[in-house]
């Protein structure tokens, strides 16, 4: 009866759908939430491709999935796995992350692009990407909601 829930997760009929399997893909990580931003503390996030983000981190895709707003695909390489993702427009980048980040998870953002993984491998494909690392919302049990 469930599986009925986690099978419209895989059909990517829409754009919309998409960010509940990315981040289903990545790892539970650290606490916290911040805002995305352009701003990049090293070298600046430029648009790309998803095959030019796969270039420039060495990886070979898996798995790539093409709906009209974005290209999605996976990655498994020395620095660990990830999943990176590629937007038509900065409006479906931010609608995307606004519905990923509530699911938790670590984010890559850079310029109409995005990659999820573990904190520690954001930060390796950073040194060739750019951009800023965004935290999704904690879920942990430490993080109550303080209703009683």
């Amino acid at each position: 009866m469930g599986s009925r829930h986690h099978l419209g997760l895989l059909r990517l009929g829409s754009w919309r759908t998409v960010p509940l399997c990315a981040a289903a893909l990545a790892m539970p990580l650290a606490a916290g939430c911040s805002a995305a931003s352009n701003a990049s503390d090293g070298k600046a996030a430029k648009p790309a491709s998803l095959a030019e983000l796969a270039q420039q981190t060495d990886c070979s895709l898996t798995g790539k999935r093409k709906v009209q707003d974005l290209e999605q695909g996976n990655c498994k390489t020395a620095r660990g796995r990830y999943v990176l993702l590629s937007f038509t427009s900065d409006n479906g980048m931010n609608a995307w992350l606004e519905e990923a980040k509530p699911w938790g998870g670590t984010y890559l953002v850079g310029a109409r692009w995005v990659a999820v993984s573990q904190q520690k491998t954001l930060e390796s494909l950073r040194e060739d990407l750019g951009g800023k690392i965004v935290q999704g919302d904690d879920h942990g049990p430490e993080h109550g909601s303080g209703h009683g």
